[in-house]
């Protein structure tokens, strides 16, 4: 029997926010949003979803007078992200 998969991390905006959050210590709004090629409106609602859940943690303060959103991947998203990728190695080959 396949696991459910993460509504959450199934989406594909999501998705690659998580992947890239989890190979840095954390990342600021502008490299993810060129990284994923989504709008800033799209990426704010997205990341708003991902923080609710505690699946990454949202610091915003300011450099130069200019405002930065800083997101950090939490162990209860790095779990998550977890479970999710070994779910979905199971569709991809699953057991006879």
């Amino acid at each position: 029997m396949f696991k459910e998969l993460d509504p959450l991390l199934h989406s594909q905006l999501r998705l690659a926010v998580m992947s890239l959050l989890l190979g840095v210590e954390e990342a600021e709004f502008n490299f993810l949003k060129e990284s994923t090629g989504a709008t800033a409106g799209n990426l704010s609602v997205q990341l708003n979803k991902l923080k609710d859940a505690g699946y990454i943690s949202v610091k915003k303060k300011f450099r130069d007078n200019y405002p930065l959103t800083l997101c950090k991947i939490t162990v209860k998203g790095a779990g998550a992200f977890g479970v999710y990728t070994k779910a979905l190695k199971e569709y991809l080959n699953p057991k006879s």
